[in-house]
């Protein structure tokens, strides 16, 4: 026995010495010194010998056994003292080497457009509302003096998911629900998606548009021209030139379309313009009384404004865009020049 004690001895201190890796002597120990390792079989057979040899042979095989162990715990030491100065070595960081930038983002045009827009007509005093964006028919056409049949609907290429629900056409429709709830003054501005089947350069099957509304006792025309001047002064400087051009809408009335004087040619004439040296921005009108009665407001004793406009063309006018397409292509060659 005790030759086959040496024996386990060398053998493990030659695997031992050979292990490259944690895991490695763990088996080792495992394979040696476990419950059901070699040396644990071989002291069990500690019981069949002779009286004189088993106390000899007992404290040699505890020896063995406790300079096994320690010589686990020194190589899995070494192993990992090793693992460590390479992973060092690998992951050190040389802190003379010039610092990676940062990329940041940026807001989207449309965003940027949109942002600015609220800033201008909250500080006017103008209330943010939103809506859904599937809306009944009733609010989308009807209780805006569109009823079924009416011509206007065809102003309006829209979605129609049954009879009565539609992909919002514009807007306005929070305006309707807006009115329901509250009563005058009210001072709302209505930003959101908005959907009709159309496509190509200046148009997009989705789109965003902005809507406001103001009623109050005693609101006039001149209301009307006086906040949204001031707008388009804001949004595109104070020298811009602008007019007022009559217009039809079926939920106002009088109408009117504001045009800005075209910054490409200034007012001369151009392709931009077609010749007319003027560029159209938004639609507007006074509340058209019929749409009082929808909401059960008083024609006699309130009256108020409402304008449009998208924000896709009030950025394409702001910053030179010729191709609605570019806002949603998110190629971030046009998107970083913002």
């Amino acid at each position: 026995m005790k030759e086959e004690l040496e024996k386990i001895r060398e053998e493990c201190q030659t695997f031992l010495a050979l292990a490259k890796t944690g895991p490695e002597i763990s088996d080792i120990r495992v394979r040696v010194l476990g419950r059901k390792g070699i040396l644990t079989q071989l002291l069990k057979q500690l019981g069949t010998l002779p009286e004189d040899e088993r106390k000899e042979i007992g404290q040699r095989a505890n020896k063995i056994k406790e300079d096994l162990e320690a010589r686990v715990e020194e190589c899995l030491r070494r192993i990992q003292e090793q693992e460590r100065a390479e992973a060092l070595e690998r992951e050190k960081i040389d802190v003379t080497l010039p610092g990676r930038r940062m990329i940041l983002g940026r807001k989207h045009p449309l965003t940027q457009t949109l942002d600015e827009i609220i800033h201008i007509f909250s500080r006017l005093g103008f209330e943010v509302v939103e809506g859904p964006e599937v809306e009944l028919d009733y609010y989308n056409f009807e209780a805006l003096n569109i009823p079924k049949g009416h011509p206007a609907r065809e102003m309006q290429a829209t979605f129609f998911i049954s009879e009565d629900v539609v992909l919002r056409t514009h807007t306005s429709p929070v305006q309707v629900r807006t009115m329901e709830k509250k009563r005058p003054p009210i001072r709302v501005i209505c930003p959101g998606a908005v959907y009709r089947c159309d496509s190509d350069p200046t148009h997009s099957p989705m789109f965003h548009q902005v809507e406001g509304l103001l009623v109050d006792r005693g609101i006039t025309f001149s209301d009307l021209k006086g906040v949204l001047s001031v707008f388009v002064h804001q949004m595109f400087g104070r020298g811009t030139q602008l007019r007022f051009r009559p217009s039809f809408f079926p939920f106002t009335e009088p109408s009117a379309e504001i045009d800005i004087e075209c910054f490409i040619c200034g007012g001369k004439g151009c392709g931009v313009c077609s010749n007319t040296g003027w560029l159209e921005i938004l639609g507007s009108g006074m509340v058209d009384p019929a749409v009082y009665r929808f909401v059960g407001y008083d024609p006699e004793e309130v009256t108020g404004f409402a304008f449009g406009m998208g924000i896709e063309r009030i950025a394409m006018l702001k910053y030179g865009i010729n191709d609605i397409r570019l806002f949603f292509t998110n190629d971030l060659r046009f998107l970083k020049q913002f």
